[in-house]
């Protein structure tokens, strides 16, 4: 089978169409042909060198897919040949063919294309896992999301609208129009405004890290949960613990990719019994920018990077 190597860490331009060993389903796990896959940070990171597979992945990259199951490992039985399905899984998801946990995979959503399907299974275990699960988030809480034009910034907006929050979002003015159509509440130009000045929010997904991280204990609520997701603005940043103290504040910071089999498979369990059905009533829809044939990956990174990009990019079957 093929699919994209990775040269040398370095720029998009070192992604390669290669041929390699074929994929094959092991015990426990599920076989799937892919038809897209989605392009995600964490693929930009591993082709640059900074963010390796988890032991026991393939080398190349890859955190989700969507498809059809071409065969079943022993002790699989919830899933059967030609089924479409998607799934999360720790690398090797730009190939023609891809093995996933079978406790990873989920049925394509009604209503929802198996190309489509491919922009789901990261932002929805993400965002679920960090707003729902970590944060708690209520109806009538505020939601402030950072990123609001990414793959996980749509989403959360929608699933934070889907929950009877009020919904603030963090973007690029050219974005502001998409983000109130998907249900934001309000919506901020980052490059014009300090957010920290006028909002107040319980729940807050921030993709910055440090660059943010004075703003957001300032505009975090009483009782407040900030979760940092990711880096973008820098690892290291200094913390106003008397601030975060007066207002009885969490922060917490965590990871998808390195979480163990066992969190993973209770995360899509979650994401199954209480986010599939809101995509399926149409609350909540993939939102995809483009497609890109697999071939062509550095593309896709080049337009993942320079930031302009609305939602998801996926990458489709190779011709």
């Amino acid at each position: 089978m093929h699919a994209i190597t990775i040269a040398e860490p370095g720029g998009p331009e070192v992604l390669r169409w290669t041929e390699v060993a074929q994929a094959v389903a092991g015990p426990g796990e599920v076989l799937i042909d892919v038809v897209a896959a989605g392009v995600n940070r964490a693929d930009a990171l591993q082709r640059q060198g900074a963010y390796p597979p988890p032991q026991g992945s393939p080398p190349y990259p890859g955190m989700e897919v969507s498809g059809r199951v071409a065969a079943v490992g022993d002790g699989v039985h919830a899933w059967r040949v030609g089924q479409e399905v998607c799934a999360l899984i720790g690398g090797g998801g730009y190939a023609e063919r891809v093995a996933a946990p079978a406790a990873q995979v989920l049925p394509v959503p009604r209503g929802v294309s198996v190309t489509d399907a491919a922009g789901l299974p990261e932002v929805a275990a993400t965002v679920f896992s960090n707003v729902v699960d970590l944060a708690r988030l209520k109806p009538g809480e505020t939601l402030l999301v950072h990123g609001g034009g990414s793959g996980i910034g749509t989403f959360a907006v929608q699933l934070g609208k889907a929950l009877g929050a009020y919904v603030v979002a963090t973007a690029r003015k050219g974005k502001h129009e998409r983000l109130e159509r998907l249900g934001a509440d309000r919506v901020i130009d980052y490059t014009a405004e300090d957010f920290a000045e006028t909002v107040k929010a319980d729940v807050i997904l921030d993709i910055m890290g440090a660059a943010y991280l004075k703003q957001n204990v300032t505009a975090l609520n009483d009782g407040g949960r900030l979760v940092v997701i990711g880096l973008q603005g820098g690892r290291k940043g200094e913390l106003d613990l008397g601030a975060l103290l007066a207002k009885r504040g969490t922060v917490a910071a965590t990871a998808l990719r390195s979480r163990t089999a066992a969190q993973k498979a209770a995360i899509i369990r979650g994401v199954r019994e209480e986010v599939w059905p809101l995509v399926e009533e149409g609350l909540i829809r993939p939102v995809i920018d483009r497609t890109v044939p697999i071939e062509n990956a550095a593309e896709a990174h080049r337009v993942l990077e320079s930031n302009e990009h609305f939602g998801k990019i996926l990458l489709t079957k190779a011709r």
